[in-house]
C-alpha cells in the first residue's frame, strides 16, 4: 500500500455532472490537500453502451470551473496512466481468469432470451425480480452446471460469454466505513455479478478493485447508493490476494429533493425550476440543454462553499469558508450519515455572500457577459460603479442586469400605472419647471442635483415624497434600484431629461 494519500473520482461519462458528484469530487480533493496527498481523475468508460460523446470533456470542465483540478487524470497524465478504463482494456482480463482459475468465479454463456426465460420462469409472488445466483446459477448454461468438456467446447467454437463471481452462501463480509461505522453484508443476497462483458470490457465492480489495486488508492469516498455493491468488492479485494491493500472506505449520504423524500435528481430540478448540474449541459442525442450553476451566474466559490455543507460541518456555526478554511477543517468523519435536503434559497444565499465580498473589478468582470448580452459596455470604470452601486440587491451575476438595466439602456417599458395613480396638475408643474434647471446646472452630481430637486420641491411647496416615486419610476421604469439621485448623476444630465420630459408627455 503506498505511504502517500491517494484519493479518486471516478466518473462515468454518460451526462451531465450532477451537484452531488462534485461534492464527492470535493470531499476527495479536501482529504488529498490536507493530507498532502494526490487526488486522481479516472474516466469509467467500460460501458460502450451508455457513453456520450463530450461528457468526458464537460467533466473536465467543470472542475476545472470549480477549482478542483486533479493532480492525475487523461489530460494531465501520470504515473498509473493510462486513466480512461477504455484504454486498460487489456489489463482486466487476466484477474478475471485468475478468478475463475481459483474457482471465485465462471463463465456463462446464456444468451438474452435464456436470461430472460429464467427471470420470468421462476417470477412468482415471493420472487418478484429472479437473480443469476446460488439458487439458479446450476440451472444455468455456465462452467459450473455444464461438464468440463462441454465448456471447453463452447469456448473453443467462441460461444460468447461474460464472467460471474461466485458468490458464496452464508457467509458474512464486513468493513468499517468511515462515516458509518462497521458495515456487514449476507452474500447469500448478492446475485452472481458479471465482472466481465462479453465485448471484453469489465463491468464497474471488476474495474474498480483493479484499478484502484494498480493506481495505490487508498481512500475511495463514493455516494451511498454503492453498498449494496460493497459486498462483491470485498469478496474481489480477497479473492485476488489483496485484502491487505483495500483502501478506506466511506459511503457519502444522499443528496435529498428540497423535502427530502428522496434522492435529488434533474428532473426535480426541472419541475421545482432550480439546476442540478454545475454546467450547462447540452444533450447530445435531444439537443436538449439542462441549465447549469454556473450559467445562472453562481460563483464557483459558492457552489463549493455550499456544496461543503451540505452534509458535513465541522462542529460550529460557521458557514462561510474559503478553500484554505475547508482543507483545514474538513473531516470525513464529521460528514453525515443521513442525506441532506438540497434548499435553492439557501444556495442563493451563499452566493449572495461571496457577491458582497467580491471587489468591484472583480465583480464587474464577472457580470460583463450577462450586461453584454443586452447592451454595449463603453466605458470600463462606468460598469465597475454600476457594479458597486447595485451589488447588494444581487443574489446572482445574472441579476446584474436585472437590476441595473437602466444603467445602459432607457426602460423598455415605464410603470406609467403607478405614476398615474397619484399624479396631478402640481406634479406635473414641478417637473415643467425643474427640467430647464436640470440643463443649467453648472455641475452633475448627485449632491448638486438632488440640492436642485429640494430647492424646487420648496419653490413649489410640494412635498418631496410625492414626487420621488414618480422621479424614479421615470429614470428606472419601476419601482426599485438604488438612489435616485446616483442614478441620474450615473446616466447624465442628457439621458436624465429625456427619461423625465418621455415619460410626463405619456401621463
Amino acid at each position: 500500500m503506498a505511504n502517500e494519500v491517494r484519493v479518486r473520482f471516478a466518473p462515468s461519462p454518460t451526462g451531465g455532472l450532477h451537484l452531488g458528484g462534485v461534492r464527492t469530487v470535493l470531499y476527495n480533493y479536501l482529504f488529498a490537500r490536507q493530507h498532502g496527498g494526490k487526488f486522481i481523475l479516472r474516466v469509467e468508460d467500460t460501458d460502450q453502451n451508455r457513453f456520450v460523446a463530450g461528457a468526458e470533456q464537460y467533466i473536465v470542465d467543470c472542475l476545472k470551473w470549480c477549482g478542483l483540478e486533479p493532480d492525475e487524470s487523461p489530460e494531465k497524465g501520470g504515473p498509473f496512466a493510462p486513466y480512461r478504463q477504455s484504454e486498460r482494456k487489456h489489463l482486466y482480463y487476466q484477474y478475471a481468469q485468475q478468478l475463475v482459475d481459483k474457482g471465485h468465479a465462471y463463465y456463462a454463456f446464456d444468451t438474452q432470451d435464456e436470461l430472460e426465460d429464467m427471470r420470468s420462469r421462476l417470477k412468482n409472488d415471493d420472487n418478484h425480480n429472479p437473480q443469476y445466483d446460488y439458487s439458479t446459477r446450476m440451472h444455468m448454461k455456465n462452467s459450473l452446471a455444464l461438464s468440463r468438456e462441454e465448456t471447453v467446447a463452447l469456448l473453443n467454437k467462441n460461444t460468447p460469454y461474460v464472467i460471474r463471481i461466485k458468490m458464496p452462501q452464508n457467509e458474512t463480509v464486513k468493513f468499517t466505513d468511515m462515516i458509518r461505522g462497521e458495515i456487514s453484508f449476507d452474500t447469500t443476497i448478492t446475485d452472481d455479478k458479471v465482472l466481465l462483458k462479453a465485448d471484453g470490457m469489465p463491468t464497474y465492480h471488476l474495474a474498480v478493485v483493479v484499478d484502484d489495486y494498480l493506481m495505490q488508492i487508498t481512500h475511495a469516498f463514493r455516494g451511498e447508493e454503492w453498498l449494496p455493491s460493497a459486498s462483491v468488492h470485498l469478496l474481489l479485494w480477497e479473492y485476488l490476494g489483496w485484502k491487505d491493500s483495500m483502501p478506506q472506505w466511506a459511503h457519502l449520504p444522499l443528496i435529498l429533493k428540497p423535502d427530502g423524500h428522496g434522492k435529488l435528481s434533474k428532473r426535480d430540478g426541472d419541475r421545482l425550476g432550480f439546476p442540478v448540474f454545475a454546467m450547462n449541459w447540452k444533450d447530445p442525442k435531444t439537443g436538449e440543454t439542462i441549465a447549469g450553476f454556473r450559467e445562472l451566474g453562481f460563483l464557483p466559490e459558492a457552489f463549493v462553499n455550499l456544496l461543503a455543507v451540505l452534509g458535513w460541518n465541522d462542529g460550529s456555526e460557521q458557514e462561510i469558508y474559503s478553500m484554505e478554511e475547508l482543507i483545514q477543517h474538513f473531516s470525513i468523519s464529521r460528514v453525515h450519515k443521513g442525506g441532506a435536503k438540497f434548499d435553492y434559497e439557501k444556495a442563493k444565499w451563499f452566493n449572495h455572500q461571496y457577491i458582497q465580498q467580491k471587489n468591484n473589478e472583480e465583480l464587474a468582470h464577472l457580470a460583463r457577459p450577462y450586461i453584454e448580452t443586452y447592451a454595449e459596455i463603453h466605458e470600463p470604470q462606468y460598469l465597475v460603479d454600476v457594479v458597486g452601486m447595485i451589488k447588494d440587491r444581487c443574489t446572482l451575476l445574472s441579476d446584474f442586469w436585472a437590476q441595473g438595466h437602466f444603467f445602459f439602456i432607457a426602460p423598455a417599458s415605464t410603470d406609467i400605472a403607478a405614476i398615474k395613480e397619484k399624479w396631478n396638475d402640481a406634479k406635473k408643474q414641478f417637473f415643467a419647471s425643474w427640467i430647464p434647471k436640470l440643463n443649467s446646472l453648472p455641475d452633475w452630481t448627485h449632491a448638486s442635483i438632488e440640492a436642485s430637486f429640494n430647492e424646487e420641491v420648496q419653490l413649489q411647496n410640494i412635498k418631496k415624497g410625492e414626487v420621488m416615486l414618480p422621479l424614479r419610476i421615470m429614470l428606472v421604469g419601476g419601482k426599485y434600484g438604488p438612489g435616485v439621485f446616483e442614478i441620474a448623476a450615473m446616466i447624465g444630465r442628457e439621458e436624465t431629461v429625456q427619461r423625465i420630459s418621455d415619460t410626463v408627455a405619456k401621463l
